[in-house]
């Protein structure tokens, strides 16, 4: 068994809390007072969710899930690209710790070897004159049987990369060491200085795309980088667009 601590998840300047369960670390930061940096990781979250309400699946002792919190003084029409933001600190992260193969899927996926190992939900609120963002990861830290079966998709878990695996609290600790140092940064440069490090990390740069837009239809063209504001960049038989709502549905080389 590898249980979390509070203690051994050492990130400087914020107040750590572990839970053995709630419904959402997210929704339970959201809900709290921000004056300071808190992180707050669960062993189990009875409803844990990823982009637009869907399901996080992670059974228990298998996922290092937490939530970090902060008070930004960016306003709230800033920050959509805070995803970006924390996808690049988190990869980072992951490869300081082994995890070389591991890159990026837009908006907010963590991928090891084209599988999915984790993802990140970053929400936001007003806070004044300024707003608070909190941002959720999930990473599967353990191989859990059956999930990719359940989750109809390839399913990839920190261990098949990583050895000797370290401790969930260290993984936790890492990945939330460096995306508070970045949204630290973030706050005061803005996303501009993590836009070249997002695109050498995406994993479908140059390839072929279709997007899923909000609106359910279906745009085709070449993964081209990021624009400023964080959308993906799409090279189509109508010129560069810009998708800021939309889920990546298949990719292929170019």
């Amino acid at each position: 068994m590898d249980p979390l601590d509070a203690e051994a998840i050492r990130v400087p300047g914020a107040e750590v809390r572990v839970l053995g369960r709630c419904a959402s670390t997210n929704t339970l930061l959201l809900a709290t007072p921000l004056e300071r940096p808190a992180l707050v990781a669960a062993d189990v979250q009875t409803a844990g969710r990823g982009r637009r309400g869907r399901r996080w699946h992670s059974p228990p002792g298998c996922g290092a899930l937490f939530s970090i919190g902060v008070p930004l003084a960016r306003p709230v029409r800033e920050l959509s690209g805070l995803s970006i933001v924390a996808g690049v600190a988190a990869v980072r992260a992951l490869r300081a710790l082994g995890a070389a193969d591991i890159a990026l899927k837009w908006p907010n996926d963590l991928l090891l070897g084209g599988a999915k190992l984790g993802g990140i939900l970053a929400e936001t609120r007003t806070r004044g004159a300024g707003s608070a963002a909190v941002i959720g990861i999930g990473l599967n830290h353990r191989r859990a049987p059956g999930i990719a079966a359940r989750v109809r998709r390839g399913v990839a878990a920190l261990e098949d990369a990583v050895a000797p695996l370290p401790a969930r609290n260290a993984v936790i600790g890492a990945v939330a060491r460096a995306v508070l140092s970045a949204l630290r940064e973030f706050d005061g440069a803005g996303l501009e200085p993590f836009r070249g490090d997002w695109e050498a990390m995406d994993a479908y740069a140059g390839q072929a795309l279709r997007v899923r837009l909000a609106d359910g239809r279906v745009l085709a063209g070449v993964a081209s980088g990021l624009e400023p504001d964080g959308a993906l960049r799409l090279r189509t038989r109508g010129g560069l667009r810009a998708v800021r709502n939309g889920r990546v549905l298949l990719a292929r080389q170019a």
